[in-house]
């Protein structure tokens, strides 16, 4: 899973940020993993984005995600508006490269969108399960929850970045550019629950 770094000089920033329907071959890679057998997510209704980032030493870094239909072009504006900035973003991978095992994922500070399930001891399907949420370098923006009084956190490894006071590296605040591009698009950060913090998501509001 090297990075795929390209030079500025090579690159057209329009052509960059594309989106296609999922090929038979990437269908092929998701199988069993995020599209499993009990996906209720028609194929058809997903697409595949094609993206460029800069990572934390301002190299220009090939990305890709799946997320659903509805927020596609959304996101590829949103993605290049960040490009455009030199907004760092570690890795963009699809899930299926960690064999759609969300901590693996997120423990690698990947940013990722689609991988289908259900919320836990539902049979409502997850807001990423539809592909319309996104997380955005989620090591460094944690999901935090208590749970029969013990705290909860993904990624585990992700602790020492809970405490928001602090200054580091990826922290998505109220100031940060991602906040403000994604809420402006009509997605919801995470990090305004109140029984739950989730800094890393945005989720899609229909809006």
């Amino acid at each position: 899973m090297a990075e795929k770094i390209v030079s500025d000089s090579e690159l057209e920033l329009d052509s960059s940020f594309y989106v296609t329907e999922i090929s038979d071959s990437l269908f092929e890679k998701m199988q069993g993993k995020s599209f499993k057998a009990d996906c209720t997510i028609p194929r058809e209704n997903l697409r595949h984005l094609h993206l460029i980032h800069k990572n934390r030493e301002g190299k220009t870094v090939q990305g890709e995600l799946v997320c659903n239909e509805k927020i596609a072009d959304i996101l590829v504006q949103i993605f290049k508006e960040l490009y455009v900035a030199g907004y760092p973003i570690e890795k963009i991978r699809l899930v299926d490269e960690y064999d759609a095992d969300d901590e693996r994922s997120m423990s690698d500070n990947n940013s990722s969108c689609f991988n289908f399930r259900f919320i836990s001891h539902t049979t409502t399907v997850s807001m990423h399960g539809q592909g319309l949420a996104v997380d955005i370098n989620p090591l460094y923006n944690p999901y935090y929850k208590r749970v029969k009084g013990k705290p909860n956190v993904e990624p585990a490894n992700g602790e020492p970045y809970l405490d928001r006071s602090k200054k580091f590296p990826y922290k998505i605040d109220h100031n940060d550019l991602a906040y403000k591009l994604f809420t402006n698009a009509g997605f919801e950060w995470g990090g305004d629950w109140k029984n739950v913090k989730d800094y890393q998501h945005f989720e899609w509001l229909g809006k």
